[in-house]
Parts: structure tokens; C-alpha cells; sequence
């Protein structure tokens, strides 16, 4: 067999990096090009780390596992030791990746459709750069393909991550409160009962699923809002804790079953944990600023990879440095103290920090907390298989036309008092109601945020917007 490059196997792959990594149909993720990606990551991480053991990691879905495969013998191939973590989330592996000091690959297409699937890069030291990146495209390491090797699971990584928040409380913390965990085929399922329960709380199990359930934390499904409201009622729970696919996105009802905007999570989380200086994307709530909690609050493109790149220069000036997402994913930039223990910093989305900092206040329901911020609301959803190439050319042909995009998307007369292309088309208006369009990162999804002082006017722009967008764009 001739040998393959990585290079010209990846440039006329179907696949491409998003904002969480590379993504694209099962179909498309054969060994070739699964191969390449491994080889040439592996590659790039060789220019400024030194190791012998890479880990990796997988989601529930049904091809996970023979991606990892073709992954793992990729490793092999290079003498590498594969560390094969099984199904757990995605922070859970990058947080062992980061205490081991090694890379690590977890296979996962987070919260899109099952027929799709991707392939998150860790460094040693957190989550791999845009520089990264493109150091992966423009790799030319020269390779064969190799027999499948067989993967033998380890739950080392599962334990370190439960372990690192199991340690920071006492087993009593969660006393009286009772939480449901919506399991449906989240990677964490297994894990997060044995959290809550080691810090005392009474915990049920629901929705758990033997098929795959494509979560999204930024467009809960309608379904998903009544199935929280019937079970808080029949079980009489103090909150609902779920994630995304993959374990890196949180979502949190309250205990009458309302479902938190991953927004408000995060700025309850940081409030909760004394953070000095915040670095959160353009689509966040503004409630965080005008919440006065923080010594500063730095706004970037949307995506996980923007937040933390502003980490180091945040880190020279404050303490305390985090991050969050409008998915709710959590991202702890420094060491910080959590009941007068150290609680290292994991720069990555995840889910389980932000449920503990909630549920560990014994004083306050969560609605309570909610009600404690200021009153901004904020929505999203988006339009399925809108193609990405689509959503650029409005977003391009209407950033200096932003009344008429507007007036197509059926406002009557509205008045511009901004106009922020930092990430897709985001505009104020007079009346201080924010609309926000954005082609999906990962998807062929055109996504719309919508902020208002009213939750039900949040969502009823949302709705007008994407109603019309199919209706006069699609």
C-alpha cells in the first residue's frame, strides 16, 4: 500500500474545524481521515510538549467507538501508549489530560444529530489554540494504515473528576436537597449521580435513553421544557441537572422545572465563586455587566477557544479569572478557593461546577437566585439545514444594510442604535432589545439570540426572526 499524506488526506476531507473541534457525518469519518487527524494533532503537540501516552475518550453515540478505534491504532502506529477512557465527558478527560501532562482525543459531536459525529483536540495543558489548528491542516506527516487495535477501558479519568469535586465538601453539603438528573444518553450519566449523592443529596434518575438524544442547551426542546415541569411536580425536586451529548454544557430547571438560560448559570456560578474578571462571549446576557460583580468583563467571538485566549492577559491583572458560554458550558481560567479548598483551574467547557455552586446553597432555591440578578431575558433557537455558505452571504450582505435585513424579517420602523460584527450580525436597538444572527460554528444551523426585559418578548423575537428566515431566506 502506498503511503498517505495527512495533509492531502485532510484538505479534501469533508470534514473542518469549528468552534469545538472538527465535525461532520459518521459517513466521512473513516479510518484515512480519522487517522490524519490523530497524526498530524500529535504532530503539532510535538513542537512543544514531550510525551509518551495520549488518552481518549468517547460519547455514547453509536459510532464513537470505532472512531476511537481508528484513532487509537493511529497512535499505536507512532509507539504511542493509548490511554482509553471510555464513555465519560468530555471535561473528565480533559481535566486527566491535564494532570497527567499528555494529550488527549475525545470523540464526540457534542450536541448535533447522531448521524453526525467529531473529534475534540486536548493539549497538555488545556484545549488546543486557533494556532493549533491550523497547525493540524498544514501538517504533511507521511503514514500507512494499520490493523485495528483492540481498546482495554481504564476509569482513571471518570474518578480524577469525580474525586475533584466530591473533595471540596463535606458528604452533608447536599443534604435535603433533591435533584433530579435527566440522563437521557449524556457521556456523564454514570458519574453524576455518584457526585451528588456522595455530597448528600436524594437523587432520581429520569429520561435515561438507550438512544442517542441530541440535547441542545441554547434551544431546549419543547418536549424537554414539559418533561421538566411534569417531573418537578411528580417528584417534588429541588432542581433538574442535565447536559449536552458529551458532558461539557449544563442544563438546570429550577424546582418548579424551568429550565436556566446557560447564561444566567454562568453569571450565578461566577458570582458564587468570587471571580474577579470574566472573559464571555458577544451573545451573553448584559445582565452580567450591569450585575456590578466583577472588576472586569471582556467580550469575544463565540466559541471556547476565544474566551480562553483571553485568559493569560486577564490572569496578569486579576486573581481570579473564569469564563462561561451561552450554552452554559464553564470555564475556570485560574486556581480559585471553594469552601476553603483549591480547586485547580480547568480552562474547557463544563457542566458539573456550575450544579454544585447552586446546589450547595442550602439558603436559596435556585429561582431565588435567578430572581436576586437583573432583569434582562434572553433566547435563542436556530434553523435547521440552513447552509452555512447562506447564513455568511446574508450576514455579509446586510452588515451596512441592518434596517432593511430587519424590515425583511418583519419589524415595523426599527430604530439602530448599534451595530457589533465581532461574531455574526448583533444589533441594539433603540428600546434596548438585541437581536443577534449567527451561522452555527459546527452545524448547518442558522442561529438567532434575542435579549429583551421580558422573557416572553426575548422569545418572540427569536421566533419572528427564524419564522422568516425560513420563510424569505432559506
Amino acid at each position: 500500500m502506498n503511503f498517505l499524506n495527512t495533509q492531502t488526506v485532510l484538505s479534501r476531507s469533508a470534514l473542518a474545524f469549528g468552534t469545538s473541534g472538527a465535525r461532520g457525518l459518521v459517513e466521512d469519518f473513516n479510518q484515512e481521515v480519522c487517522a490524519a487527524f490523530t497524526l498530524a494533532f500529535i504532530s503539532t503537540m510535538k513542537d512543544s510538549f514531550s510525551f509518551k501516552r495520549v488518552a481518549i475518550g468517547i460519547d455514547n453515540r453509536p459510532s464513537s467507538p470505532l472512531i476511537a478505534k481508528y484513532c487509537a491504532t493511529a497512535l499505536d502506529s507512532l509507539g504511542y501508549q493509548v490511554i482509553f477512557c471510555g464513555v465519560l465527558p468530555t471535561p473528565a478527560l480533559a481535566n486527566y489530560s491535564m494532570n497527567e501532562n499528555i494529550p488527549a482525543i475525545m470523540v464526540t459531536g457534542s450536541h448535533i444529530p447522531f448521524d453526525r459525529n467529531g473529534l475534540k483536540f486536548y493539549r497538555p495543558d488545556g484545549e488546543i489554540t486557533k494556532e493549533d489548528e491550523a497547525g493540524i491542516l498544514s501538517a504533511s506527516e507521511q503514514f500507512k494504515l494499520s490493523p485495528l487495535v483492540s481498546l482495554d477501558e481504564t476509569p482513571v479519568a471518570t474518578d480524577l473528576y469525580i474525586k475533584r469535586y466530591v473533595s471540596l465538601f463535606k458528604n452533608t453539603v447536599l443534604n435535603g436537597k433533591k435533584i433530579g438528573i435527566y440522563e437521557h444518553s449524556s457521556s456523564g450519566r454514570d458519574c453524576y449521580e455518584k457526585i451528588f449523592r456522595c455530597l448528600g443529596a436524594e437523587v432520581i434518575s429520569l429520561g435515561r435513553s438507550d438512544e442517542f438524544v441530541p440535547i441542545d442547551t441554547e434551544a431546549v426542546a419543547d418536549e424537554d421544557k414539559e418533561k421538566a415541569k411534569n417531573w418537578s411536580k411528580q417528584f417534588k425536586l429541588d432542581a433538574i441537572f442535565s447536559t449536552d451529548g458529551d458532558g461539557d454544557r449544563p442544563l438546570i430547571a429550577d424546582e418548579e422545572g424551568c429550565w436556566l438560560r446557560g447564561d444566567v448559570l454562568g453569571l450565578l456560578t461566577s458570582i458564587a465563586l468570587d471571580i474577579d474578571a470574566l472573559a464571555v462571549p458577544i451573545s451573553c446576557n448584559t445582565a452580567i455587566e450591569k450585575s456590578a460583580q466583577f472588576n472586569s468583563v471582556v467580550r469575544t467571538k463565540i466559541g471556547s477557544p476565544y474566551v480562553i485566549a483571553e485568559f493569560a492577559e486577564l490572569e496578569k491583572k486579576y486573581k481570579s479569572v473564569a469564563g462561561f458560554e451561552a450554552n452554559g458550558g464553564y470555564l475556570l481560567g485560574t486556581d480559585c478557593k471553594v469552601n476553603g479548598q483549591t480547586l485547580a483551574a480547568l480552562p474547557t467547557r463544563d457542566a458539573v461546577l456550575p450544579a454544585i455552586m447552586l446546589f450547595a446553597n442550602n439558603n436559596l432555591q435556585v429561582s431565588d437566585l435567578v430572581n436576586n440578578l437583573p432583569s434582562r431575558y434572553t433566547a435563542s433557537d436556530r434553523v435547521k439545514d440552513f447552509e452555512t455558505a447562506t447564513s455568511k452571504k446574508i450576514i455579509e450582505k446586510y452588515k451596512s444594510e441592518p434596517t432593511e435585513l430587519l424590515r425583511r424579517l418583519g419589524f415595523v420602523n426599527p430604530e439602530i442604535i448599534d451595530v457589533n460584527t465581532i461574531d455574526g450580525l448583533r444589533l441594539t436597538l433603540k428600546n434596548n432589545e438585541v437581536i443577534h444572527l449567527r451561522p452555527s460554528g459546527n452545524a448547518p444551523e442558522f442561529r438567532c439570540y434575542a435579549e429583551s426585559s421580558s422573557e416572553f418578548k426575548a422569545k418572540e423575537i427569536v421566533s419572528k426572526v427564524l419564522s422568516n428566515l425560513e420563510l424569505k431566506f432559506k
